[in-house]
């Protein structure tokens, strides 16, 4: 069977310009780009009168300088924060600074282990310090003047991961849950593929007509691409099953066969994205591994 993705991996942007997304919404790019943040983070205006900002991004600034040139004069009154990823969420208390704006994010329970937050580079990637002026629900609505945004937890990527619903557009702010350039990396402890495919599911369900994600360019017709998505986490763990089956004994082994010709930048991410199938499949009690699972554990097939 062919992978149904059909990625889009082009993005008409300059840093620090503001691009109109629609009526009441415009996108600044923050200038960290990389093999997981792709262009870099994108920031996101909402309204016209008062102004809601959703993911202030990286601790930059040149950005947050470039967000209140956007603004124009216009009061930022609510700062929205997806998850606690540092790409995301470093630059709320500059901006918060220099607004006066309220941060609002799902938040965590209990203190982040700082030794599960650290990225394959050794770099950590979630801000462990990070706190909400407002915790955020499944559900809760939030308004503006000329705004509402409806709060939708879709863990997975991250356990506080929450996309934004601009009420009345069926338009979805949909940080890293869902995206056009890429399929989202789902890196364990942090990430969760069974959450990620529970949230995946509860899209199915709405009628969003567009969704504007936190890295990487618009992405239309969602619904065809999350079903697409969806199709190809279940045949990339068919495969990675296979594998197993066939005598593969460790993910490290498993990455180049389902993974041929990758690029070495993007290894890291798809050991992270192997590392969380088989967790997964490990979970339903289809493979074992021996002792905590890693790239170098012994997996064996049930």
């Amino acid at each position: 069977m062919s992978d149904p993705l059909d990625f889009k991996t082009t993005m008409d942007f300059a840093y620090g310009v503001p691009a109109p997304m629609g009526p009441g919404i415009v996108r600044l790019v923050a200038n960290n780009p990389s093999p997981f943040t792709f262009r870099g983070t994108n920031t996101y205006l909402v309204g016209t009168a008062s102004l809601a900002v959703i993911d202030p991004g990286p601790d930059d600034a040149a950005h947050i300088s470039a967000i209140m040139a956007a603004a124009n004069g216009r009061p930022v009154t609510h700062i929205f924060v997806t998850h606690a990823h540092r790409d995301h969420v470093d630059g709320a208390d500059r901006l918060k600074t220099a607004t006066g704006a309220i941060t609002h994010a799902f938040g965590r329970a209990g203190a982040v282990d700082a030794t599960l937050a650290i990225s394959p580079s050794g770099k950590m990637f979630v801000n462990t310090s990070f706190k909400a002026g407002v915790q955020v629900r499944h559900g809760d609505v939030f308004s503006g003047q000329d705004w509402q945004l409806e709060a939708l937890h879709t863990p997975g990527h991250a356990p506080d991961h929450v996309c934004f619903a601009l009420t009345g557009r069926r338009i979805l702010f949909s940080g890293d849950h869902m995206m056009a350039w890429n399929t989202t990396v789902i890196a364990p402890p942090e990430g969760h593929m069974a959450s990620y495919l529970d949230s995946m599911e509860k899209l199915l369900g709405r009628t969003d007509r567009l969704y504007l994600p936190g890295h990487g360019g618009r992405l239309e017709q969602p619904q065809r691409m999350v079903k697409a998505q969806l199709i190809h986490r279940s045949m990339r763990e068919q495969e990675i099953l296979a594998n197993i089956r066939a005598g593969a004994a460790t993910i490290r082994e498993i990455v180049p066969a389902v993974y041929q010709g990758l690029e070495s930048r993007l290894l890291p991410a798809a050991t992270l994205s192997v590392l969380a199938h088989v967790e997964h499949l490990v979970d339903r009690g289809l493979v074992a591994c021996a002792g905590s699972l890693s790239s170098e554990s012994a997996l064996s097939p049930l």
